[in-house]
C-alpha cells in the first residue's frame, strides 16, 4: 500500500483514547505534524508527561473515563477516525484488579463501538496484544492465522479481556451506521513489548528493580525469544492502519485493512534480559547472573497473585509496592513467543523506520539524564541493614527487657560491655547521621539543588552509604564544571 503520508490525516477529526500516555501522546504529535484538523487525547488523567506539550501543540485534551458512555460520546462525537489506545491490567498491581480491567478493556471498547455507529466514525484502529493468541506455549514466528488462546486458559485478565475486546472489534467491521449512510470500518494492531524514551510500563519498573537489587535473576534459559517495538515504529504502524481503512481510495474496492490483525514489531526476537542489559549497564544497574526455571518462577509468581489477592483493598495504594512477578510476566519473559509481521508489510506497507540498535541508544540516552536529575541511592539491603541496626542498638540501649530486647541487649553489652557504653554508641552513631545529612543538603544545593531535600533525608537514615552516591555526582559535577 503505497499513500501519501497525509493520506486521511490531513484536514481530519481524530480521537485518540489514551491519548496522554506513552504511545498515544507521541501518535497524537505524529498526527499534528501531518495535518490533522483536530486532534483529541481522550484520557482518564488530566495531566501527564506529555500533556503541557500537547497543549501546545494544538491537542485537544479530553479528560473522561471510557468506561463511561456518555464521556465517550462526547469525545467521539464528529471524529473522522479513532484509536483505541485505552487500556488497563497490563502488568503489576493493576493485573490483579479484575473488575476494573474488564470494565476499561471490555465495557469500555464497547462504548467506543458504539458511539462510532451512532456518530459515524468511519474507521476504528485498536491497540490489542500478543496475549490473545499468546499464554506461555511457544510460538516461533507465528502469523495472524493462529487461533485466539482458549479464554478460560488466560494466566490473567487483561490477556482475556483484550481477547474479547479485539474480537468484538474485528466482529463489528462493517457495521452500518446507525443514523446516516455508511460503515464502519475496524482493524486491530497487535504490539509486542514497548519500549522508547519515557516509556510507562516495563522498563521502569525494571530500572527500579534493579536500582533496588531485587533484579536477583534471569528467567528461563538464553535461547528464549520475544519481540519488542520501538515507540516510533508502532505509531508507524497504527498510523498505516487508519490509512488501510480508507474507503475511497481510487483503484481500491474494499478496505485491505477491514476486519484484519496485525502483528507489529522491530522484527528481531531477543532475550528480553539481553535487550536490557546495556540499558542496566549504562546506568551501573547489575544485571541478574542466576537464571531461575521457568516452573520454579511460575511457582515465586503464584505466591505473589495470592498474597496481592488478599491485599486487593489496598491494591491502588502508593504504599504498597508492585509485586516481583506475576506466572502472566513470567511467561512473557520465560517462553519463546514471536512473530512475523510479513501480512502488515504486505498489505500496509510497515516496516521498522528505527532499528533496534538506534531504538535502545535513544532509551539508554533517556534513562542516563533521567538518573542525573532524580535521586540515587543504594539497594535495599543497606536500607535494612542500617535500619535494622539502628533499631536493635536503641532497643538495647533504652527499653526494657521484653521480648527480643533481650537478645539485642545481650549482643549490645558483648561488644560494648556496659549499658552506658551502648547508650554513647547510639548517640554518637544518630548525631554521627544528622552531621551526614546536613553536609549533604549543603553539598547537593550546589550540585544537585532539585534534590537537596531528598538527599538530607535518605543520608540522614543511611549515613555514608547515601552520601558516597552523592559524593559520586559532586565529583562528576566538578569534572564537567572544569570541562
Amino acid at each position: 500500500m503505497h499513500l501519501r503520508e497525509k493520506e486521511g490525516i490531513e484536514k481530519k477529526v481524530l480521537v485518540v483514547t489514551g491519548g496522554l500516555g506513552f504511545v498515544g501522546s507521541a501518535l497524537c504529535l505524529e498526527l499534528v505534524r501531518r495535518g490533522a484538523q483536530q486532534v483529541r487525547a481522550f484520557d482518564l488523567r488530566p495531566q501527564s508527561p506529555w500533556s503541557d506539550h500537547l497543549r501546545n501543540r494544538g491537542v485537544v485534551c479530553i479528560q473522561g473515563d471510557v468506561s463511561k458512555k456518555q464521556d465517550v460520546d462526547k469525545a467521539l462525537d464528529g471524529a473522522d477516525c479513532v484509536f483505541h489506545l485505552a487500556s488497563y491490567g497490563m502488568s503489576g498491581k493493576e493485573m490483579l484488579q479484575l473488575g476494573r480491567v474488564d470494565e476499561i478493556n471490555i465495557n469500555g471498547t464497547c462504548h467506543v463501538l458504539d458511539a462510532c455507529l451512532e456518530h459515524g466514525v468511519k474507521r476504528l484502529v485498536y491497540v490489542s496484544t500478543y496475549n490473545v493468541v499468546f499464554g506461555g506455549k511457544e510460538i516461533i514466528n507465528g502469523n495472524e492465522s493462529l487461533p485466539y488462546f482458549p479464554m478460560d486458559d488466560h494466566a490473567d485478565p487483561y490477556g482475556r479481556s483484550k481477547s474479547i475486546a479485539e474480537q468484538l472489534v474485528l466482529k463489528s467491521n462493517g457495521r452500518p451506521f446507525k443514523k446516516k449512510k455508511g460503515k464502519l470500518y475496524t482493524c486491530a494492531i497487535r504490539p509486542a513489548a514497548i519500549y522508547g524514551p519515557g516509556e510507562e510500563r516495563h522498563l521502569p519498573r525494571i530500572m527500579k528493580l534493579a536500582k533496588l537489587g531485587l533484579l536477583p535473576f534471569k528467567i528461563g534459559g538464553t535461547n528464549v525469544k520475544s519481540d519488542w517495538v520501538y515507540v516510533d515504529n508502532l505509531v508507524l504502524a497504527l498510523l498505516l492502519a487508519s490509512m488501510g481503512l480508507l474507503d475511497d481510495i481510487p483503484g481500491r474496492g474494499h478496505p485491505v485493512a477491514a476486519g484484519q490483525p496485525y502483528f507489529i514489531s522491530d522484527g528481531s526476537p531477543v532475550n528480553s534480559f539481553e535487550f536490557i542489559g546495556p540499558l542496566l549497564k549504562s546506568v551501573d544497574y547489575a544485571l541478574p547472573k542466576v537464571s531461575l526455571a521457568v516452573p520454579h518462577a511460575l511457582l515465586l509468581g503464584k505466591v505473589f497473585w495470592v498474597f496481592y489477592s488478599f491485599m486487593y483493598p489496598w491494591l491502588s495504594r502508593r504504599w504498597l509496592p508492585q509485586p516481583l512477578i506475576l506466572p502472566a510476566e513470567v511467561y512473557k519473559v520465560g517462553v519463546t513467543h514471536y512473530f512475523s509481521f510479513l501480512k502488515a508489510k504486505e498489505e500496509l506497507g510497515y516496516r521498522p523506520m528505527v532499528s533496534p540498535e538506534e531504538g535502545m541508544a535513544a532509551t539508554i540516552s533517556y534513562w542516563k539524564d533521567r538518573k542525573r536529575r532524580t535521586l540515587d541511592g543504594p539497594t535495599i539491603f543497606p536500607w535494612l541493614s542500617v535500619v535494622i541496626a539502628m533499631t536493635m542498638l536503641f532497643c538495647a540501649a533504652y527499653m526494657p527487657d521484653i521480648g527480643p530486647v533481650t537478645l539485642f541487649k545481650a549482643l549490645g553489652l558483648f561488644f560494648f560491655r556496659s549499658i552506658g557504653a551502648l547508650r554513647v554508641a547510639f548517640i554518637l552513631a544518630v548525631a554521627a547521621h544528622i552531621g551526614e545529612g546536613v553536609y549533604a543538603w549543603k553539598l547537593a544545593r550546589k550540585v544537585d539543588p532539585a534534590n537537596a531535600k531528598g538527599w538530607f533525608w535518605q543520608t540522614l537514615v543511611l549515613g555514608f552509604f547515601s552520601l558516597r552516591y552523592l559524593l559520586k555526582r559532586a565529583k562528576m559535577y566538578a569534572n564537567v564544571t572544569r570541562s
